[in-house]
């Protein structure tokens, strides 16, 4: 009903960004401003309430985070989504945290989503181009891939920025092979008890780890897996 990018979709929209600077989740300007731009009823499946603060199931044993985890991550890697860098989305699912990445790093930058079902890699580009995202996608500065994430995307790495957005028992060493010195990564790490964890590395190529939250997040694994449900 609301997938159309005027009236009072938009309006909704600034509301629940509002709302997530009511209860403190969010205090950057740059945070506001693309979550303003990128409306997420353009990014959840028709018929769902888009801008109620809790996950979305998107198909396929998939999810869209709540608002206040995207908000939460996206301050987490603000330092590291300046205009110029490099991004790197794995689980990309509908391609809304991609097209937030792209606003960010703008066109001199480039903001990668990796996703490991064809289907969801179609969905979310055709989501992106109804979005303020499309100018990007059209540019060349955004794409979406089709491919198991837990691999990264070695082809535009190094990367100032990981997200990864469903649970790994623990971080897979592509991805932190392909952060760049000085990156972040924000991930879910566990089983059934999981923690984002915040991952940066040194200038001098050491890593340092730590819990931001406990969270819930589907499993990253195999596609397989994943469809099967396990």
């Amino acid at each position: 009903m609301e997938h159309h990018s005027g009236g009072s979709g938009t309006n909704k929209n600034k509301q629940m960004v509002e709302q997530l600077q009511r209860y403190g989740v969010i205090s950057s300007k740059k945070v506001v401003e693309v979550m303003e731009t990128i409306d997420r009823a353009l990014f959840v499946p028709d018929g769902t309430p888009a801008y109620v603060d809790s996950p979305m199931a998107i198909g396929y044993n998939a999810t869209i985070s709540a608002p206040h985890m995207h908000a939460t991550c996206l301050q987490l890697l603000e330092e590291n989504l300046q205009p110029g860098m490099h991004a790197l989305d794995v689980g990309s699912g509908t391609g809304y945290l991609t097209a937030c990445f792209a606003t960010m790093v703008g066109p001199q930058g480039r903001a990668i989503g990796v996703e490991h079902i064809p289907e969801l890699v179609a969905s979310s580009i055709k989501n992106i181009e109804k979005s303020a995202a499309v100018s990007p996608l059209k540019g060349g500065s955004l794409s979406v891939h089709a491919g198991d994430g837990r691999e990264g995307w070695p082809e535009h790495a190094p990367y100032d920025a990981i997200h990864v957005g469903a649970a790994a028992p623990e971080i897979p060493q592509p991805l932190i092979d392909q952060l760049k010195p000085g990156g972040r990564m924000v991930i879910p790490v566990g089983k059934i008890f999981q923690d984002l964890q915040v991952v940066d590395k040194n200038l001098d190529g050491s890593v340092s780890i730590r819990s931001e939250t406990a969270v819930r997040y589907v499993p990253l694994t195999s596609r397989d897996a994943q469809l099967k449900g396990y």
